[in-house]
């Protein structure tokens, strides 16, 4: 066989394997979403493709391996462009950053994503939350890929609020974490509440007000610490 033909065949394979561990993940991706780790099986992975589960098991050491790959695939992506937007923001403000302007520095960027993209994206937004949620495995998950970035981001707070106390930041920054994760799991509760005045799908609302929301409790934590103090 000419060798031209021995490189296309050998391309033509390889492509062949990267869209099926594509459709894998894809598949998958959307299965983790709804019904959590927990809730899925490589079984209903494969059934949901119409392949026999050997196939997955192939490309995959099991369930955790696959799980870690869905995540993985796109978590480097939003690490990038938190870190693209803070690195923005520092060179803009010249060391003399706002509460409100480092927060929107480390979410607005991750909100667009969402409001952009294809339902792929807000199917990891669900994942995301169940790994930011979860102890000891999850946990190990934010340190390895997204605790760097916070550090950054309570540097920035403490050079905005030089006097404020360290734990309040970090306290400060809990609970906008737990708040995005809430938003990332799209439960529909604020559907209902609401009586669908307000969607859980409708990240551009969410974008227009969580940084603003989030800003003004660190501030008034600040201000209420510093009362206190005098």
């Amino acid at each position: 066989m000419p060798a031209a033909l021995k490189l296309e065949s050998r391309r033509t394979r390889a492509e062949q394997r990267a869209a099926t561990v594509k459709l894998i993940l894809d598949t998958s991706e959307e299965l983790f979403a709804q019904l959590g780790y927990f809730g899925v099986t490589i079984k209903d992975v494969a059934d949901k493709m119409g392949i026999h589960p050997a196939l997955i098991h192939y490309y995959f050491d099991g369930k955790k391996s696959l799980f870690d790959a869905v995540f993985e695939r796109r978590v480097g992506y939003a690490v990038t462009l938190r870190t693209a937007e803070l690195d923005a923001y520092e060179a803009k403000i010249k060391g003399r950053p706002t509460v409100e302007g480092a927060l929107r520095a480390y979410y607005d960027g991750a909100f667009d994503v969402y409001i952009n993209d294809e339902q792929a994206w807000r199917n990891f937004g669900r994942i995301f939350a169940q790994v930011n949620n979860a102890p000891g495995y999850g946990a190990e998950k934010m340190e390895a890929y997204l605790d760097p970035l916070v550090l950054r981001l309570i540097g920035l707070l403490k050079k905005a609020v030089p006097d404020a106390k360290p734990e309040d930041l970090f306290w400060g920054f809990q609970f906008t974490s737990g708040a995005y994760s809430l938003l990332m799991s799209r439960t529909g509760r604020i559907d209902r509440l609401s009586k669908n005045l307000c969607a859980s799908d409708d990240f551009e609302a969410v974008r227009e007000r969580f940084v603003t929301f989030m800003a003004g409790g660190f501030n008034a934590l600040y201000k209420r610490r510093k009362g206190k103090s005098r």
